[in-house]
C-alpha cells in the first residue's frame, strides 16, 4: 500500500451501520450442501489496488491444479448470492480494499460462513469493509497503517505456533521482503501463527505483540488471515505457497449446512394487532394466546385473538406522577388453575403510604374481568414520590417458581452531572444512591427474588412473610437487620426491563444508565448502559461503578472535591445516609455496555445515541416441538436484548457457559417504536409492545404486534405502481408489478383489477383507460405455483387534471450568486379553471413563496416544499363547502371561529381523526347548543385535510408571498445554503373529485459544490484533510463523480480545488463530460500537485439542465490513486 494512503490519506469511506439482512430466493426447507472442491478468489478493490493482484490469481490458479481443486477469480461483487456462494468450499479474499459488498452480499457470506463455509484473508483483506463488524471480527482485525520510508521493507517473522498444518516446513525465523502492517481492534480470540520483530524493520508500531497470521472457528465456519502479499515475489516464495496451502487447506468445507445459518428476514412476519395504546410497560401471553398487557395510567387490557379486539378487563387506581403508575405485570405459573395476575404499581397518594405495591389479584377468566376486591399485597417498596425518577418495576419467573422484581433506585440525577450520584450532605437522601442501589438494607435499586405462598399460609419461615419464602441463594441470608434478604441483585440504577432464562436460571436485565457524555478524572467515567447477565446473585457496583467496573471517584459534593476512585473488588459505602452494611460483596462487571457516543468495546451493533437497554428472553427452540411457527432452531440459546430509544432487538449468541460470542442484529429492516416487552408465547411464535416516540403520551405508534416463522413456502411480495394516476378523462394509466417477488423462487401469476364493474387484466404490466371521472382502486394481485397470493393497490382519480405550475428562471437556473437579482415569473394552467393567463385564475388564488435553507439535502428540500402547500387542499375543501354558512376564520358565526378551534385543539394528540369524524358525523354540545350539521358526502382523508388547515391556524404564522413575476435580489448569509422557490395553486375540483394542487419547486444553490456530497460515484474514495475539509480520491483511471441537474448557462469557467502529491499520487487529467463518462466533454485540466486550477468551460446553448460528469483521466497510473477534489466553484459569465 502506497505511503500517500498511509500517511496522507485514511481509509476509504466506510458504508455505516449493521448489515441488514436480505431476501434471497432459495429452497424453503433448510438444506445441507455438498460444495465441490472449488475456491472462489475475490479480488475486488475500492480503495488502493495492490499490483500483486494477479500474482496473487496466478499463484492460487495454480495451487489449485496441483491440489485438485477448481479456482474462480472475479472481482463482480453479485456473485455474493447464496445459491453461488453454494458452489465454494472456500471464499479468498485477495488483497481486497474498502466497501465492496452490498447489504445483500453481505448477508448471503455471512450466510455462507454460518453454513460452515471457508474464509482465507490475503494481506489487504483487513483494509477492507471497516463498517462491516461481523467481518471485522472474522478477518480477525483491522489495518491501523504500515511503515511509510519506505512502506516495503525486510524484516524477520518468527513462529509461535508450529502447530498448525499452515506452519510446516515455516522457518522459526524467516527473512521476507513485503509490507507489515500494523492492526487495530484485533479479535483476541484467534490463534496466532507468526508474529513480525520490530527490532528488524523500521516504523513497527505495535511492539513486541506484533501478530502476522492467524486463524480461529468464527460464526460456524473457519477463517484464516496472512499479512503477506503485498509484493509480487511473495507469492513464488516456496515458504509462503506453503503457508497459503495449509491455511487454504483447514479452511475448506466438505459440507454446508444452511439450517445453522441466520434465517432470512423475510421469512418473518410482524403483524400489528392493536395501536394507539397509552404508555403500555408489560406483557404476559396466555396459553390460548390471548394477551394481557398494562398500561402506566393503571389500565389492564386483554387481546383477544378470536375477535381481534382489545378489552379493558381492569382499571387500577394508581399515582402516575413523574415515572410511577402500573409497572410490572405477570401471571402466576400455575394461572390455568389458580387465575393468579400479580401487579407492581403505585397506589394513590396517601400520606401513610408512598410505597410501590407488588400485589397478586384473582382473574374471573369467563367475563375477562381482574377482581380488584381479591387483591393481596406480597410485598411494598417504600419510596419518596416527591420527586423523580427510576422505578424498574419489571416481574419475571424461574421454573422453580421464584418471582423476581425489579426496583429503581428512586434517586435524583440532575444534580450529579450525570456522573454517579453520591451526595452525602445531611438531608441529601434523594440525591444519594447509597442510600438506595448500594445499601443493603433498602430494597430500591435491586432485583429482588422471593418465592410467593400459596394456600394455608404456612408459619412464618426466616426472613419470609405469610405470603413468601426466601429462596435459598439470595444475595443476603436471613436473620441481619442491616440486609434485606429478599435481596437477589443490588447496585442497579433503573432495571426497566428483566427476563430469567428458563434453563439456566440466569438472570437478566437491561440498566439504563447516567447520562455524563465524557469521562472527568474529578468524577469518573461517563455513563453508560448495560445489558447485565447475573448467574448468581451479586452486587453490580452502581453508584460507585459503571460498565466493565469502572469507578466512580469519592466526590464530596459540600466542597467539590475529589478523593479516591472506589475499590471494585473490595467497595465500601461510608454515606451518612447508609443504613445497611458497609462492606459489599465484589462489584460484578456489566455484560454488555455502551455509551451515548460508539461503543468501543461492542462497536457499531449496540447503536450510538440516546439509549435505553432492556432484556428480553432467551429462546429455545426445543420448548415448542409440535409448533408450526416457532423461531428457528437457530436462535436457540440466544438471548433477545432490546433498546427502548435506539429502537433495535439484538440477538446475543453465547456459549454453553453463557458468555458472550457474537451480537447482531434481529429484523434490522423492520421498524420498532421503541419495544417496551416481548414474550415468546407457547408456540415459539414472539409478542412485542411498542411504546412509541412521544414520552408520558399516548403514541399512534404504541402498539402490540405478533411475530411469526414461515419455515415453508412464502407468500409472494406483491408490489403494484403507476404513472399518470391523477388527470382528466380519458385517463390512461401504465401500471407494473415490477418488485413483486417471490422469494421461494415460484412461478407466478399476474391477475389486474382496474376497479368495481372494470375488465381485468393477467398481463404483468398493463395499461387501462378510464373513460369515466371517479377514483377507482386497481388491485394488484400475484399467486405463486402453489397457491398462495398477495395484493398491492394502486389509487387512480379520474375526471381533473392536476394544475400545471410553472417558476421560470430567467438565467442559470441551479446556482445564484450573492447580491445578484434572480428574475423569475409564475405560471398556472389549468385544464378545468383556466390560467393566469387567460386571468381566469386569479393571482391572488396562486401563492408563491421564497425560502432559504441551509444545506442542499434533497428530502429536506422536499420537506420545504410540502411545508409550503401542505394545507392548500384543506383549505380548497372548506371553500368548496357548506363550511362558510356557520364559521370564519377569526370571527364567531353560528359556530365558533376556526382560529378558536385551533388554539382549543392544537395540543390534543388524536384531534385530527376526532375532529375530522365530527366533520363527517355531525355533533354538538362544544360549543353551544347549536348542532354541527353533518358532512357525509367528504371521505375520512378529505374531512382530515379540511381540520389540519384549521389547526395550522392556530400558530398564527403569516404566509410571505411574495409577486408572481419579480425580481429576486439574493444576499450572503453564516451558512451556504439554497433559495427555493415554491410555486403553488388548488383547483376547484371537479363533480367527481375533490380539489387537487399543482405545484412547482426550483431550488437555487450556492455555485461552489463539495466535491464529497456529489450525486453518484464510481471508483472513488474519500479522505479528510488537515484543515477539517474532505477529498473524493480518484482511485484508478476512469474514476468518477457526478452532479444532477447542473444548468451551465453564463458558465465560463471553474475553479477547482485539486490535490496531488508527488510519488504517492499519480496525476492525471480532470476531464468534465456532459450526461455521460463518454458524453461531450466541455472542459478539461492537468492536475500534478496541490493547488486550485482553473477550467474554461464550453457551455452548450440548450439552456438544460445536465448531469455533469468528472472524470479522473491518466492511462499509465497503474496502482496508484490518480489525484483528489476538494471543491468546485462555477463561475459566472457575467460576474
Amino acid at each position: 500500500m502506497s505511503n500517500f494512503l498511509n500517511q496522507i490519506l485514511p481509509k476509504q469511506l466506510r458504508k455505516i451501520g449493521i448489515v441488514a439482512m436480505a431476501c434471497f430466493c432459495v429452497n424453503a426447507t433448510a438444506q445441507t450442501v455438498t460444495p465441490e472442491k472449488r475456491v472462489l478468489v475475490f479480488s475486488k478493490t475500492a480503495g488502493f489496488r495492490h499490483a500483486s493482484i494477479p500474482a496473487g490469481r496466478t499463484a492460487l490458479i495454480k495451487l489449485g491444479k496441483e491440489k485438485g481443486f477448481a479456482v474462480d477469480t472475479t472481482e463482480n461483487s453479485t456473485v455474493f448470492n447464496e445459491k453461488n456462494l453454494q458452489k465454494y468450499s472456500a471464499v479468498v479474499f485477495l488483497n481486497t480494499t474498502g466497501d465492496i459488498l452490498n447489504d445483500k452480499q453481505q448477508d448471503a457470506f455471512e450466510r455462507y460462513i454460518q453454513a460452515g463455509g471457508g474464509y482465507l484473508g490475503i494481506h489487504a483483506s483487513t483494509d477492507t469493509e471497516y463498517e462491516w463488524p461481523w467481518y471485522n471480527k472474522l478477518a480477525g482485525a483491522r489495518f491501523l497503517s504500515h511503515p511509510g520510508n519506505p512502506n516495503v521493507q525486510e524484516g524477520e517473522a518468527y513462529v509461535v505456533n508450529d502447530k498448525h498444518e499452515s506452519m510446516t516446513d515455516f522457518p522459526k525465523k524467516w527473512k521476507i521482503k513485503d509490507e507489515f502492517y500494523d492492526f487495530k481492534n484485533f479479535n483476541p480470540k484467534v490463534n496466532v501463527l507468526v508474529k513480525i520483530d520490530e527490532k528488524s524493520y523500521k516504523d513497527g508500531k505495535m511492539g513486541d505483540d506484533h501478530p502476522m497470521s492467524w486463524y480461529h472457528e468464527y460464526d460456524g465456519g473457519k477463517a484464516f488471515y496472512t499479512n503477506f502479499g503485498h509484493e509480487d515475489a511473495t507469492f513464488v516464495n516456496p515458504v509462503f505457497v506453503k503457508h497459503l496451502t495449509g491455511g487454504l487447506n483447514y479452511v475448506m468445507a466438505s459440507k454446508l449446512d444452511y439450517s445453522k445459518s441466520r434465517p432470512e428476514e423475510n421469512r418473518f412476519t410482524k403483524k400489528v394487532l392493536a395501536t394507539k395504546l397509552d404508555e403500555p410497560t408489560e406483557l404476559v401471553v396466555l396459553d390460548d394466546q390471548r394477551v394481557l398487557l398494562s398500561e402506566r395510567k393503571g389500565k389492564l387490557k386483554l387481546y383477544n385473538p378470536k375477535t381481534g379486539k382489545i378489552k379493558v378487563v381492569a382499571d387500577v387506581p394508581v399515582y402516575i406522577k413523574q415515572e410511577y403508575g402500573l409497572m410490572g405485570l405477570n401471571i402466576d405459573p400455575n394461572f390455568k388453575t389458580n387465575k393468579l395476575v400479580y401487579l407492581y404499581y403505585s397506589p394513590p397518594s396517601t400520606e401513610k403510604d408512598t410505597a410501590q405495591h407488588l400485589s397478586r389479584f384473582k382473574y374471573d377468566d369467563v367475563k375477562d374481568t381482574l377482581l380488584l376486591s381479591t387483591e393481596e399485597v406480597l410485598l411494598t417498596v417504600p419510596v419518596k414520590r416527591n420527586d423523580c425518577c427510576h422505578t424498574g418495576g419489571s416481574i419475571a419467573w424461574d421454573a422453580k417458581g421464584n418471582l423476581y422484581l425489579s426496583t429503581g433506585d428512586d434517586v435524583n440525577p440532575f444534580q450529579s452531572n450525570g456522573y454517579g450520584p453520591i451526595d452525602g450532605r445531611p438531608g441529601r437522601e434523594g440525591w444519594d444512591g447509597r442510600h438506595t442501589s448500594s445499601n443493603t438494607n433498602s430494597l430500591r435499586g435491586k432485583v429482588l427474588r422471593i418465592k410467593p405462598r400459596y394456600g394455608d399460609r404456612r408459619a412464618n419461615m426466616p426472613g419470609g412473610t405469610n405470603l413468601y419464602d426466601i429462596p435459598e441463594g439470595n444475595l443476603f441470608p436471613p436473620g441481619d437487620p442491616k440486609a434485606r434478604p429478599e435481596i437477589y441483585v443490588m447496585g442497579t440504577r433503573n432495571p426497566y426491563r428483566i427476563s430469567v432464562d428458563q434453563h439456566t436460571g440466569y438472570l437478566y436485565w437491561g440498566d439504563v444508565g447516567p447520562d455524563a457524555s465524557n469521562d472527568d478524572p474529578k468524577r469518573g467515567p461517563r455513563g453508560y448502559d448495560e445489558v447485565n447477565q447475573a448467574r448468581k446473585a451479586g452486587y453490580f457496583g452502581y453508584p460507585l461503578f459503571i460498565a466493565d467496573n469502572k469507578p466512580y471517584v469519592e466526590f464530596n459534593f459540600a466542597d467539590s472535591t475529589s478523593g479516591k476512585p472506589f475499590d471494585p473488588a473490595k467497595p465500601i459505602n461510608n454515606s451518612p445516609h447508609n443504613t445497611g452494611l458497609q462492606e459489599l460483596p465484589p462489584a460484578q462487571p456489566a455484560y454488555i455496555y455502551y455509551p451515548y457516543a460508539d461503543s468501543p468495546d461492542f462497536g457499531a451493533i449496540v447503536g450510538k445515541g440516546g439509549r435505553n437497554a432492556m432484556a428480553g428472553p432467551v429462546y429455545y427452540a426445543a420448548d415448542f416441538q409440535d409448533s408450526k411457527s416457532k423461531f428457528p432452531g437457530y436462535y436457540s440459546g440466544k438471548f433477545f436484548s432490546y433498546d427502548w430509544i435506539r429502537d433495535y432487538i439484538n440477538v446475543v449468541t453465547m456459549n454453553e457457559q453463557g458468555d458472550l460470542q457474537n451480537i447482531e442484529r434481529f429484523l434490522p429492516n423492520t421498524k420498532f417504536s421503541h419495544p417496551i416487552d416481548m414474550q415468546f408465547a407457547n408456540d415459539g411464535s414472539l409478542y412485542t409492545l411498542e411504546y412509541g416516540p412521544n414520552w408520558f403520551a399516548q403514541n399512534d405508534e404504541a402498539s402490540l404486534s405478533h411475530i411469526t416463522y414461515n419455515a415453508g413456502n412464502r407468500v409472494p411480495v406483491a408490489l403494484a405502481t403507476a404513472t399518470n394516476t391523477v388527470g382528466a378523462v380519458p385517463l390512461k394509466v401504465n401500471f407494473s408489478s415490477k418488485g413483486s417477488i417471490d422469494h421461494d423462487g415460484d412461478a407466478v401469476k399476474y391477475e389486474w383489477t382496474f376497479g368495481k364493474g372494470l375488465p381485468k387484466s393477467t398481463v404483468a404490466n398493463p395499461s387501462f383507460t378510464y373513460a369515466k371521472p371517479g377514483e377507482y382502486m386497481a388491485i394488484l394481485k400475484v399467486t405463486d405455483s402453489a397457491g398462495n397470493s398477495n395484493t398491492s393497490e394502486v389509487t387512480v382519480k379520474a375526471g381533473n387534471a392536476i394544475p400545471k405550475v410553472d417558476v421560470a428562471i430567467k438565467g442559470n437556473k441551479t446556482f445564484y450568486w450573492n447580491d445578484k437579482p434572480v428574475n423569475y415569473e409564475v405560471s398556472v394552467a389549468d385544464k378545468e379553471d383556466g390560467s393566469l393567463a387567460d386571468k381566469k385564475i386569479p393571482e391572488d388564488e396562486v401563492t408563491l413563496t421564497i425560502n432559504y435553507l441551509e444545506g442542499f439535502d434533497k428530502t429536506q428540500l422536499a420537506q420545504g416544499h410540502v411545508a409550503n402547500t401542505g394545507f392548500e387542499t384543506g383549505k380548497r375543501l372548506i371553500e368548496l363547502s357548506d363550511c362558510k354558512a356557520c364559521h370564519s376564520i377569526d370571527k364567531k358565526s353560528i359556530g365558533p371561529a376556526y382560529i378558536e378551534v385551533a388554539k382549543r385543539y392544537e395540543k390534543e394528540r388524536n384531534s385530527v381523526k376526532t375532529l375530522a369524524d365530527k366533520v363527517i358525523r355531525g355533533g354538538g354540545g362544544v360549543w353551544g347548543e347549536q348542532a354541527m350539521a353533518a358532512h357525509p358526502q367528504h371521505k375520512p382523508e378529505e374531512a382530515e385535510e379540511m381540520v389540519k388547515y384549521i389547526l395550522s391556524l392556530a400558530k398564527e404564522k403569516v404566509v410571505d408571498k411574495k409577486p408572481l413575476k419579480s425580481s429576486y435580489v439574493t444576499e450572503a448569509k453564516k451558512k451556504d445554503g439554497s433559495y427555493i422557490f415554491t410555486a403553488s395553486y388548488t383547483d376547484k375540483g371537479s363533480a367527481a373529485m375533490g380539489p387537487l394542487t399543482g405545484s412547482k419547486t426550483i431550488a437555487l444553490r450556492p455555485a461552489t459544490l463539495l466535491a464529497n456530497a456529489a450525486d453518484s460515484t464510481s471508483n472513488i474514495f474519500k479522505f479528510k484533510n488537515e484543515k477539517g475539509g474532505e477529498m473524493v480520491i480518484g482511485t484508478k483511471n476512469g474514476s468518477f463523480i457526478t452532479f444532477d441537474d447542473i444548468d451551465l448557462s453564463g458558465i465560463s469557467n471553474l475553479s477547482v480545488a485539486v490535490t496531488s502529491v508527488a510519488e504517492r499520487t499519480a496525476g492525471g487529467i480532470l476531464e468534465i463530460h456532459l450526461d455521460g463518462v463518454a458524453g461531450p466533454k466541455v472542459g478539461e485540466g492537468k492536475v500534478d500537485k496541490a493547488e486550485i486550477i482553473n477550467i474554461a468551460i464550453k457551455a452548450p446553448a440548450d439552456n438544460k439542465l445536465h448531469k455533469l460528469f468528472f472524470v479522473f483521466k491518466n492511462q499509465s497510473a497503474g496502482p496508484k490513486p490518480l489525484f483528489g477534489i476538494e471543491w468546485i466553484k462555477f463561475d459566472s459569465a457575467t460576474m
